[in-house]
């Protein structure tokens, strides 16, 4: 049912006097909270007590409640106590039966049955739906109840009442009634069921912690003891020994009275929600005697309706009569609702006569000091109608949020004011907005009302069960064919939590459909009467198959790319062991051929791979030395592999007297016919042959960069004899060229990777090494140039390797 706003919610800056108006009535509205939530949580029960005796009687609605009031004054019970007792007597045929006040007595043929070994189903709808019928009898335990509570004179009454009622079918072995003292400390004022002894050692309890009676009264709630291992950790237990009673409850006397009402049950199960139910609304209907205990209050007296509701009873369309009440100083504070036409209805869905007496800041607080508020006073001092502009107006109706837009007409009668307002409405565009949202966050709401079990789904529901809409929605006790095995036992305890204890939830789970699984999650949360027993749930259904296979894709993915970096990373090992193992490098200066050699090698800062660039500087049989600087295409076991094999078979040609080129031009060959797993290995080489008598080196290059000279304060770059990239073509020729070398010269033998820089020219990069070069050695910095040189790129995307052959000066 939708619902219209009494008085539109302003926001805006609060003034002074109207503050101080609202701070009045905020003691008197904590007051009545209580009082109302039992009025409405009742509402259902005196509804079908008026049906049963409409029927029984043949008389009307109005006649039906007059009776039922006639009869409880006459039997001097409150109106609650009699229809409890009206629909006892219709749920047994109109036999109501003595009930024997002592353990043991005889049973009522017609009473209720012990409950049974083992209760419905979770996903059993008959669970949570709040019925009278097929109640398993509960209705007539209230009756019986309510029946007798007229004989209880005592607290002791009551107690041993509670327990002969519910001690059968619910499993009470003893009840235990406490009072709390202005000092805090709880009285035992009433027990039926436990021994005097064990009453007198429980009879005064401090305020302490760990109480479970204390609990309830603090937090206005019923605590609820269904394990006792778990429990005796946290709570003090009653009993001697505790395990006595495996379960128990502590339920508080609604209402202002510091009353609360102890259940120990001889079952060792959890307390079904129905049976939570029954407790508790015995609690409520025993709440009249007990009130009348030390720290009671009685209830607030309902105000009577005035006369000028009449005048407004004829109108068509909403609007209300506002008195105002002023201070001694005269000045507005508030406004009395003293009349209110049929059709004006509250945001709580209070309708005409319902709304009189209320007044305006206990309903609407923040119309404090707003726009509307002004308006309506400068109506009652000039007599000018006031008319508002609309505004948007947000209600949430089934669970569901809406939008609508109002206007307000405020005008003088005598010395009220006369409240109109119009709703502009909105519902179609916000219907469109709602279907849009659903179908793009592809989610849908829905909602569960557990008075009359009735189920309502909105379409994008459908879609997401892959449901036919002609249907309807799913029964609950349908829902675990639907289910993943694995997760049928956490949406049942989702769905106890939600409708068995009101408590909100956010399960997700898989169900099996046409288009395979489907991952979603349910949100939901449930309203609940003053009992705290669920009447409505809803929530919202979201169906997260696309965002879990993305998640699913997205782990496989991590999980291939670890595996990768894995192999990868032990591919970089094991190729960086193979390469100390077959490129040692000597931590001191070599002695060859009366020259010094000195080697320095970096790896790549970047990626896990091990690079294919390699030297060797080797004496040869005939006392020449032999020096080469390589560098293979690529990274990896590959690289190294093509490396090692270059290395031995360059040593292996040039210790057996083969020309330099005639090297050159085998290894292109054995590389252009290599087996397939290094097939299309490149390699770039540069060597040379010093010969210690002549002082002369014969040199060779394979695509390689040029030898760099420092000589006499100069840096040149030797001029390249021909020759190509190893394993590049078959043709490919290979020259050589000669050098002298001289005391004091340094012959530079590198890799690219000592000079390029991405995005320049390699003439610049080897500009750069040359002016280096000379300038170190023009220092005095000759004596470690090939680690020096090395180390002067601290980023490089490439290995380094240098090679300084150093002739030393003639002493």
């Amino acid at each position: 049912m939708e619902s219209d706003p009494v008085l539109p919610e302003f926001h805006g800056d609060g003034a002074t006097p109207e503050v101080l108006a609202l701070a009045k009535v905020v003691a008197r509205l904590r007051a009545e909270v209580v009082e109302l939530e039992a009025v409405a949580s009742m509402t259902g029960v005196v509804e079908r007590a008026k049906g049963a005796v409409m029927v029984e009687a043949g008389v009307s609605a109005d006649a039906a409640y007059e009776l039922l009031c006639a009869r409880a004054d006459k039997g001097r019970r409150t109106l609650m106590e009699e229809c409890w007792i009206t629909l006892g007597r219709t749920g047994r045929g109109g036999v109501f039966s003595h009930l024997h006040l002592h353990r043991g007595g005889p049973a009522d043929e017609s009473g209720p049955t012990a409950a049974p070994a083992s209760g419905p189903s979770t996903f059993g709808s008959s669970r949570y739906v709040a019925s009278s019928e097929g109640d398993g009898g509960r209705s007539t335990l209230l009756a019986r109840l309510a029946e007798h509570l007229t004989g209880t004179r005592t607290p002791h009454d009551v107690a041993e009442l509670l327990r002969t009622v519910l001690g059968e079918p619910e499993g009470v072995d003893a009840v235990m009634i406490y009072t709390e003292t202005a000092t805090g400390r709880l009285e035992l004022v009433g027990h039926a069921g436990i021994e005097d002894a064990l009453a007198e050692q429980w009879s005064h309890i401090p305020p302490l912690s760990g109480v479970a009676a204390m609990e309830a009264l603090a937090e206005g709630r019923a605590v609820w003891l269904e394990n006792a291992a778990e429990d005796a950790v946290r709570y003090l237990l009653i009993g001697d020994p505790p395990e006595r009673w495996p379960s128990r409850a502590w339920i508080p006397v609604p209402g202002r009275a510091r009353v609360v009402v102890g259940f120990l049950r001889n079952r060792e199960a959890p307390f079904e929600p129905r049976s939570r139910t029954l407790l508790r609304r015995a609690v409520r209907m025993c709440a009249g005697p007990l009130r009348a205990l030390p720290g009671a209050a009685p209830d607030a007296p309902e105000e009577d309706v005035d006369r000028i509701q009449r005048i407004f009873d004829a109108l068509s369309g909403p609007a209300i009569l506002l008195s105002p009440l002023r201070t001694e100083a005269g000045t507005v504070e508030d406004y009395r609702i003293d009349a209110a036409a049929p059709e004006s209805v509250d945001v709580a869905g209070r309708r005409g006569r319902e709304l009189v007496g209320r007044r305006v800041l206990e309903t609407y607080p923040t119309v404090a000091g707003s726009a509307l508020w002004d308006g309506y006073l400068e109506t009652l001092l000039t007599g000018a109608v006031y008319e508002g502009l609309p505004f948007t107006y947000h209600e949430v109706l089934a669970g569901v949020p809406h939008e609508s837009s109002y206007s307000v007409r405020a005008s003088r009668l005598g010395d009220r004011l006369v409240v109109s307002w119009i709703r502009h409405d909105t519902s179609e565009r916000e219907a469109h907005r709602l279907a849009d949202m659903q179908r793009l966050g592809n989610l849908g709401w829905a909602s569960w009302n557990l008075a009359g079990n009735t189920v309502l789904w909105s379409e994008q529901v459908y879609a997401i069960f892959g449901r036919d809409p002609a249907e309807g929605p799913m029964p609950l006790e349908e829902l675990p064919r639907h289910l993943v095995p694995e997760d049928v036992l956490p949406v049942a305890a989702a769905l106890r939590q939600l409708l068995g204890d009101g408590t909100a939830i956010d399960q997700q789970f898989r169900i099996a459909t046409a288009q395979g699984i489907r991952h979603l999650r349910f949100v939901a949360e449930a309203q609940t009467d003053a009992d705290r027993t669920p009447v409505e749930a809803h929530g919202f259904f979201q169906d997260l198959t696309a965002q879990r296979d993305a998640e699913i894709a997205l782990r496989e993915s991590e999980r291939v790319n670890l595996v990768q970096r894995g192999m990868l990373q032990a591919e970089r090992t094991l190729a960086a062991r193979l390469q100390e193992t077959l490129l040692p490098i000597p931590e001191q200066s070599l002695e060859l051929a009366g020259l010094r050699v000195d080697v320095a090698y970096v790896p790549a800062d970047r990626g896990v791979n091990v690079g294919g660039d390699w030297y060797s500087a080797i004496e040869l049989p005939d006392g020449a030395a032999l020096f080469v600087v390589g560098d293979v295409a690529g990274h990896g076991l590959a690289a190294v592999g093509t490396m090692a094999q270059l290395r031995f078979t360059t040593k292996g040609m040039t210790v057996t007297g083969s020309a330099l080129p005639d090297v050159l031009s085998r290894l292109n060959a054995l590389l252009l016919h290599s087996t397939p797993d290094v097939h299309g290995a490149t390699a770039t080489m540069v060597m040379g042959r010093y010969r210690p008598d002549d002082h002369r080196l014969t040199w060779v290059r394979a695509g390689h960069l040029p030898p760099l000279l420092i000589r006499d304060g100069r840096a040149e770059f030797l001029g390249q004899p021909e020759g190509g990239l190893l394993g590049a073509a078959f043709e490919t020729r290979y020259g050589q060229a000669e050098i002298e070398l001289l005391p004091g010269d340094h012959l530079l033998l590198y890799t690219d990777g000592l000079v390029e820089v991405p995005g320049e020219d390699i003439d610049e990069g080897l500009a750069r090494l040359a002016a280096t070069t000379l300038r170190l050695v023009c220092n005095g910095r000759h004596e470690d140039l090939a680690p020096t040189l090395a180390a002067m790129r601290p980023q490089h995307r490439d290995d380094i390797c240098v090679l300084d052959i150093h002739v030393p000066d003639a002493s």
